[in-house]
């Protein structure tokens, strides 16, 4: 150990880059790297040898942040997370198999069960009337061919405006926004059944937005189940953009911005889309085998097979999938997303994810195809808003990425 004080602190502890690196569990390059992200401080050693660290500062990197080497999943930066866990194929919220909070509990509970680790059994989630009100005059000043995202995105923004409060950042104060701001999102989008639900869960008041089809038990039990199981997935990437925004102090309706503005990408949300196409196309032809065999003869992955995060079925398809079966006008759906399986897996061995899952249910029910990233983004707000809660107890402006340089050398003559 270096005993170089720090300006200001005589009797502090130093460590050297070695001592820094092995305390945080990286290699001396990271710890470099953590420098000019802003993410710890070092003063010069005496004579100019290296670089020092404060030891408490770089224990609380270590307890904030743990290692931050290259995960097995392919990511590039490894945070410290209460939330999700995911492993062995299967995925806990806070400790709790999500698959089981998806069979026994509604939307709104498990919301809670995130934000807070309480349950709170019955619990329902308010819009007020002077913010729904906004949300929905914002939306209906969007042309006809306007999509969900569009709609929930301009929602998110007239709800913002009408709360004076929303950079407000304490936890009682976000969990105020965001128990409103989830009805507002659902309550601001259009209705296409006949009716629309008063009071009632949250799946309840959204699928008359979904479908104009009337509502049974088992089709809103399989709804809720995809809300909840949607609700989070670890650091995907609309929830990294949620949690630099709230790195950057953003209040959480940006913070909901940030996500949905990713989550609208044909590799995430949206993906949901390509797998109804495909579905409804085997269903309209009578069989999956000639939909398959076009996608691989044009190189096209076929959508809702496969996840990076998974080896075998996507425990959330699973699970909606057992739900549907309850569903009588999903079997040649179901059918038919089992032939897409079948099919697939003789040339290539891929398991069914939730976008699958997802089409079963918004082609049996008469969804439109966006159907599903519209669930997808009503559902993870609530994910986005715990990942906020996290980052707003971390130190601001933490998530500070290195560019590496690869334009000209200075110095390059002005053109």
């Amino acid at each position: 150990m270096t005993d170089q004080p720090e300006p200001g602190r005589p009797d502090a502890p130093r460590l050297t880059t070695r001592e820094a690196a092995e305390l945080l569990g990286v290699k001396p390059e990271t710890v470099y790297a953590y420098v000019s992200r802003g993410q710890l401080s070092s003063v010069r050693a005496a004579g100019g040898r290296g670089s020092t660290f404060d030891a408490d500062e770089v224990r609380a990197l270590a307890r904030r942040s743990g290692r931050r080497e290259p995960s097995p999943a392919g990511g590039d930066l490894v945070f410290r997370t209460g939330i999700t866990l995911i492993e062995q194929d299967r995925y806990y919220f806070r400790g709790v198999d999500a698959t089981e909070l998806a069979r026994n509990h509604s939307y709104e509970e498990v919301a809670e069960w995130l934000w807070t680790g309480e349950l709170r059994p019955g619990v329902r989630f308010t819009a007020p009337s002077e913010t729904l009100a906004a949300a929905r005059r914002t939306v209906g000043a969007l042309p006809a061919h306007s999509g969900s995202t569009d709609r929930l995105r301009v929602a998110v923004t007239a709800a913002a405006a009408t709360d004076p409060l929303r950079f407000d950042l304490s936890p009682g104060a976000v969990l105020s926004s965001a128990r409103s701001l989830i009805p507002t999102l659902v309550g601001a989008l259009p209705v296409l059944g006949s009716t629309e639900a008063d009071g009632g869960s949250l799946a309840r008041g959204l699928w008359p937005r979904l479908t104009a089809r009337p509502a049974d038990a088992p089709a809103l039990a399989v709804l809720d189940a995809a809300l909840v199981l949607l609700i989070d997935h670890d650091l995907a990437a609309s929830t990294l953009a949620a949690r630099v925004a709230a790195s950057a102090r953003a209040h959480p309706y940006a913070v909901v911005s940030a996500g949905l503005g990713v989550l609208e990408g044909p590799l995430h949300g949206a993906a949901s889309g390509l797998a109804h196409r495909m579905l409804q196309e085997a269903v309209d032809r009578g069989s999956a085998v000639p939909v398959v065999a076009d996608h691989l003869r044009t190189g096209r992955p076929v959508p809702g097979l496969g996840h990076r995060l998974y080896r075998g079925e996507d425990p959330r398809a699973r699970t909606l999938f057992a739900l549907l079966e309850d569903v009588p006008q999903a079997a040649g759906a179901l059918a038919a997303a089992r032939e897409v399986v079948a099919t697939t897996a003789r040339h290539a061995p891929l398991h069914a994810n939730i976008d699958l899952a997802l089409a079963v249910l918004s082609v049996s029910c008469g969804m439109a195809a966006e159907a599903g990233e519209t669930v997808f983004a009503v559902s993870r707000t609530a994910g986005w808003i715990a990942h906020a809660l996290e980052e707003y107890g971390e130190r601001p402006l933490r998530i500070r990425p290195s560019g590496q340089y690869t334009g000209p050398r200075p110095l390059r003559p002005a053109p």
